[in-house]
């Protein structure tokens, strides 16, 4: 099977993706809900997937990630290594439109945080995009 090389216009025409913004912000114009597009729908999903808890979502009880349990416990290097190993898994199983091509785990000791920095390429388009935030247990 030969593959078609990409041309500039094969990129206008590539998937757009369109999302409801996490804040339920209104837009003043339209006076409907605010809507995130393309790559900023990408990381908002991203980051909800790593976010939710197993069971969290009705009627898909496996959707989600271990990484708010993990917050409890101690932070050490075993640790960091299983947590990188868990936002890996979820987004390769639950994030088919993206391909991770690097993560770090950074902890902070005197915060009990870890940032998680998170590069990644959009499948299909030549994009790399990447993502940060910070995990940390609530207080």
């Amino acid at each position: 099977m030969a593959l078609k090389p990409i041309t500039s216009r094969d990129l206008k025409r590539s998937r757009a993706f369109k999302d409801i913004n996490m804040s339920i912000l209104k837009n003043p114009f339209t006076k409907d809900i605010a809507s995130v597009t393309n790559e900023e729908s990408i990381k908002q999903s991203i980051k909800n997937i790593v976010l939710t808890a197993p069971g969290e979502k009705l009627f898909n009880p496996k959707f989600g990630s271990n990484v708010y349990n993990m917050l409890f416990e101690p932070l050490d290097p075993f640790m960091i290594d299983s947590l990188q190993v868990e936002i890996l898994n979820t987004i390769k199983n639950y994030e088919k439109r993206v391909e991770v091509t690097n993560l770090r785990c950074i902890p902070d000791y005197d915060y009990n945080s870890v940032t998680v920095s998170l590069e990644y390429r959009i499948v299909g388009l030549p994009i790399t995009e990447t993502i940060q935030f910070v995990l940390q247990r609530p207080s």
